[in-house]
């Protein structure tokens, strides 16, 4: 057998990644990265480029941490050839480089990242005509050293006095994209954090006037303020809302005149809110929501919704026809429960399945690039369960947890040529769900003539 045809075999544990890594190498999802974050350090074996490269490689394998480059990137020779990589620079030299980085670099970043959802993502290519955009926008804590920059008190669940930043988040949830990931000191809540996150995502989905007015902006009372919905309300978004005051909704919940328990939460009632909603400069409805507190006495909520009823129940899926009163304010109320579902449910699989809140670095720079390699790998999982659901559609349900941790860890051989390029790839026909994953894989991969088996004869 000559050089040309020697055929070598690699285990890896992590044999699926790899194929999803040849995948992203025929698209060549990093180009917008690599030509467009320049990071000014002295190139020795490998440049700035590849260094982010492997981290976001080592991020994609389930690491918590960037000490796990060795170990999950650097000692798995046929992961690093499916993604292109002839190696892998050792953990401490990809932090260096994250320490190296500029408010200049995290901006290049942000660009690339724009570029790279533009081109791939569904949430770009909406179809405004057919129902609304939904864009989620929240806050979420991420806890970190006292040393580090912008590590400041303020809110972080279930940590009293604990010091660390915010990350701010808009996303697309019909597709489960993320749009935008800021990073924030840790003192800033949504009510400072909405409009330049939501200019952010204004700017990366490239909204027209026309797009605005058929997208659903969806947040909580932390930027319900009168201000920040007048504000959207100007830009031309539908709103969907909870008033961030407690008092003015105690204070107009005196207006409604009937109230409807919620048949799902019994403890729950609702009601439509008359008194006439003049603080905005746009028509709404504003509908009550009251619980009963540990004290017995009521607590009071307030949301704040678009007119067009139908409009909403169409965007977020809701069935069925919706007559009586009741049934018109209990819509507004689950439309706005779907967050749940949404954004909260991002942050949460982003910190099981990819570790968000593990990986802090006490340059402020160094984490948003950090930060932003990580929300690409958050879109890529999304999009590669798009490109396996088709074969194995158990996978729709699975979340960043699932999808790190069973499907992209099945363990196998990959074939490499000579050249070190990806030839075949052997999957361990026990693994959990893998005839499917296998069938979807083969099907990804033919047009580069990767053969994709169980090992079966």
């Amino acid at each position: 057998m000559n050089e040309s045809t020697t055929i070598t075999e690699h285990s890896s544990p992590c044999a699926s990644l790899a194929a999803i890594g040849v995948h992203l190498q025929s698209l060549d999802l990093f180009a917008p990265i690599r030509q467009t974050v320049q990071i000014a350090q002295k190139t020795v074996k490998y440049s700035p480029a590849d260094k982010l490269n492997d981290a976001f490689i080592t991020i994609l394998a389930g690491a918590h941490g960037l000490v796990e480059v060795n170990s999950r990137l650097r000692a798995d020779v046929a992961l690093q050839r499916a993604f292109g990589r002839t190696g892998c620079a050792e953990q401490s030299v990809v932090q260096e480089t994250l320490d190296h980085a500029t408010a200049e670099n995290v901006t290049q970043m942000a660009h690339a990242l724009t570029t790279i959802v533009r081109q791939h993502s569904q949430a770009y290519r909406h179809d405004y005509a057919t129902a609304w955009h939904i864009l989620d926008v929240d806050m979420s804590g991420l806890p970190c050293g006292p040393k580090a920059a912008f590590a400041t008190k303020g809110y972080f669940a279930h940590q009293r006095n604990r010091r660390g930043r915010q990350l701010g988040r808009v996303l697309a949830t019909r597709y489960q994209e993320i749009v935008v990931d800021q990073i924030f000191d840790g003192k800033t809540q949504l009510a400072t954090a909405l409009q330049p996150l939501v200019s952010a995502a204004e700017d990366v989905l490239g909204l027209s006037d026309a797009q605005r007015a058929a997208t659903l902006m969806r947040v909580d009372a932390g930027g319900g303020s009168v201000a920040d919905i007048n504000w959207l309300l100007a830009r031309g978004y539908q709103v969907l809302a909870k008033d961030y005051s407690s008092v003015r909704s105690a204070r107009v919940a005196a207006s409604v005149s009937i109230w409807f328990t919620d048949p799902k939460l019994p403890e729950r009632q609702v009601g439509w809110v008359m008194e006439p909603a003049s603080a905005y400069v746009r028509p709404v409805v504003r509908l009550a929501v009251r619980c009963r507190t540990a004290n017995g006495q009521w607590g009071y909520g307030m949301l704040i919704a678009p007119p067009d009823l139908a409009g909403l129940r169409r965007a977020v899926g809701q069935e069925g026809v919706a007559v009586t009163p009741a049934e018109l304010a209990l819509s507004y109320v689950y439309a706005y429960d779907a967050r749940g579902g949404g954004v909260e449910t991002s942050f949460k699989g982003d910190k099981q399945g990819l570790g968000l809140t593990k990986r802090s670095k006490k340059r402020f720079c160094a984490q948003q690039i950090t930060t932003l390699l990580g929300s690409l790998a958050h879109n890529v999982i999304v999009w590669a369960r798009g490109w396996l659901v088709g074969q194995q559609p158990k996978l729709a349900q699975y979340g960043m947890l699932r999808m790190v941790r069973d499907v992209f860890h099945i363990q196998g051989r990959i074939e490499l040529d000579a050249k070190g390029h990806v030839v075949g790839i052997i999957l361990n026909q026990a693994a959990p769900l893998v005839r499917g994953i296998g069938a979807a894989l083969q099907v990804l991969l033919a047009p580069a003539h990767i053969a994709v088996n169980l090992g079966e004869t």
